[in-house]
């Protein structure tokens, strides 16, 4: 039989023994991430007026080209496969209209843009290629786009790409403006705010369909996957850690798209296209806690575009089986804040 020491309390024992988990438990605390111990927390955004946040911004994208049959490329005008910028923004916000959307300004304070599309052109064009291009780099440097966001974070639509990429003909406009698109919806955070307090560990669904536009000729169909992680700080900035997951698929309409690049050289040579743009990607995301601002967002994109070729009338090929063009693009998107 287990026995006692005299003088020892059971009484007494618990009390201590309870006094020293405490002690256990505040130490261990204090080593744990502030997430450990969080409440819910509702990511929403919230513009303010006036406020004003500075972007260092650098997207990437790497491409590759394959035909069938492979005399299928040689039909087409040189396109960029490597494509470079890397930017600082500053970004206003100007108005917010009692709807909740609001009216941004993005100012291009620094702007560099390299391709590879001088190493592609014939040698006695390369010259005043590269002058070009350096040229447009000082051109976008003090230029101005103005968004419009919904409450939610979703671009509008934007205004002043047209000045900005006046002087940028053929096979980089359309890219370029693409670029321009992704960066803008990326700051703003379309698609990542859940419309409901979460906890960490908690996941959601955002639907990311959406109907073609005049200014952006794709219908999306997708779904992304988002992860509260927990809590962190930024730079001084109290923010929650967002993981991310998507799938999409955009289907172009088609005669918008052949009104320059690539697609309208194919047009012109008899070509009746059917076409589609499969997507998906992974990243994370800092938001503010305080009015849901993208602090920081780190994103790979993978994207492969698949045009079928119904007609092959006009090229001078022998072609006995479906033609088939495809092309596969890697985009690292890497933006970074600092404001208050």
């Amino acid at each position: 039989m287990f026995r006692t020491k005299p003088g020892w309390n059971f009484s007494r024992a618990r009390t201590l023994f309870a006094r020293v988990l405490l002690l256990a438990l505040v130490s261990w605390g204090g080593a744990l991430p502030a997430q450990a111990w969080g409440r819910k927390v509702n990511l929403v955004r919230k513009y303010r007026p006036g406020q004003k946040m500075v972007y260092q911004t650098t997207i990437q994208t790497r491409a590759t080209i394959q035909s069938d049959p492979p005399g299928l490329k040689a039909f087409l005008p040189p396109v960029p496969t490597d494509l470079k910028t890397r930017q600082q923004n500053t970004v206003t916000i100007q108005t917010v209209q009692s709807d909740g959307t609001a009216v941004i300004q993005n100012r291009f304070d620094q702007f560099e843009f390299q391709s590879n599309l001088v190493d592609l052109l014939p040698e006695n064009l390369r010259d005043s290629a590269k002058e070009d291009q350096q040229d447009f780099s000082q051109h976008v440097a003090g230029q101005v786009l103005t968004a419009r966001y919904d409450r939610h974070g979703k671009l509008l639509g934007f205004e002043g790409a047209d000045d900005m990429l006046g002087e940028v003909e053929g096979p980089l406009r359309e890219p370029l403006r693409q670029v321009l698109r992704l960066f803008l919806e990326q700051m703003g955070g379309h698609a990542l705010y859940p419309g409901h307090p979460v906890k960490q560990g908690e996941e959601w669904k955002q639907s990311l369909d959406e109907a073609a536009r005049q200014d952006y000729p794709f219908a999306v169909k997708g779904e992304s996957v988002l992860h509260y992680s927990g809590k962190t700080k930024y730079r001084g900035v109290k923010a929650a850690l967002v993981d991310f997951t998507f799938t999409n698929v955009m289907v172009p309409e088609v005669q918008k798209l052949r009104q320059g690049g690539p697609l309208a050289q194919l047009n012109a040579s008899g070509l009746d296209l059917e076409m589609h743009i499969d997507g998906q990607g992974k990243g994370r995301v800092l938001l503010a806690l305080d009015d849901g601002r993208v602090l920081q967002n780190h994103a790979t994109i993978h994207e492969t575009l698949t045009a079928n070729l119904k007609s092959a009338r006009g090229l001078p090929i022998t072609i006995n089986k479906p033609v088939r063009l495809q092309i596969e693009s890697q985009t690292e998107l890497a933006v970074e804040g600092a404001g208050k």
